[in-house]
């Protein structure tokens, strides 16, 4: 049913699956490119905006991140159980936008109310962002496809260059012959030459991937 919708999820959330395996504990603690947040917040992020989109696309009000802005993430409410929750959750918010009702009048996340096509295409900026992120602050290769990349740089160019406060950060400029991915990044407000701090601790097999 995917080729019946704008936007196929599960690119983006077989990505971050595959991410979420290569998270060590000792990671949780580690920074992120989310000014503030750590590993262990953004993964706490993730399984709020994974329900809440979810909610969304089934068009129900009333549930957490749907009426009202999400709780800010925090390491200290993050699940014990995330390492299997989470991927249960993907999951469920991808196979919920196959559904081309979720494309169809309005949807409600963080208590704003956007045209369908709109949210859903926010859905897949917050996976595809939030994946590098992740892949990022735990040394890990991240890539995203063309076409998917292609309709957010164009979404992201059609944002106030000094950002959108709870969304996006102010534009970080990149050279017009970057690829597709460090353009998003930086529309985004991400700085995509971000590498974690210098004492940071990488693990070897990790530290010697190309791009990490």
């Amino acid at each position: 049913m995917a080729d019946r919708v704008p936007l196929d999820l599960d690119p983006p959330v077989r990505r971050i699956r595959a991410l979420l395996l290569g998270v060590d504990d000792g990671d949780l603690t580690a920074p992120t490119p989310c000014p503030g947040w750590s590993v262990a917040a953004l993964l706490d992020h993730l399984m709020g905006l994974a329900f809440a989109f979810t909610q969304t696309a089934r068009k129900r009000t009333g549930t957490p991140g749907t009426d009202g802005p999400p709780p800010e993430p925090s390491a200290e409410h993050l699940s014990p159980h995330w390492r299997s929750r989470l991927p249960v959750l993907l999951e469920e918010l991808s196979t919920a936008w196959k559904d081309p009702a979720a494309w169809t009048g309005t949807a409600q996340a963080g208590g704003v109310t956007l045209p369908a096509t709109a949210m859903g295409t926010v859905a897949v900026n917050e996976l595809v962002m939030h994946g590098w992120d992740l892949a990022r602050a735990t040394g890990q290769d991240y890539a995203a496809d063309p076409r998917t990349l292609e309709i957010l740089v164009e979404f992201l160019s059609q944002g106030p260059a000094e950002g959108t406060p709870g969304l996006f950060g102010p534009v970080v400029a990149t050279d017009p012959d970057e690829d597709l991915l460090a353009q998003a990044v930086g529309l985004a407000g991400r700085d995509p030459a971000w590498r974690p701090p210098r004492g940071r601790d990488v693990p070897p097999a990790r530290a010697q991937r190309p791009g990490s």
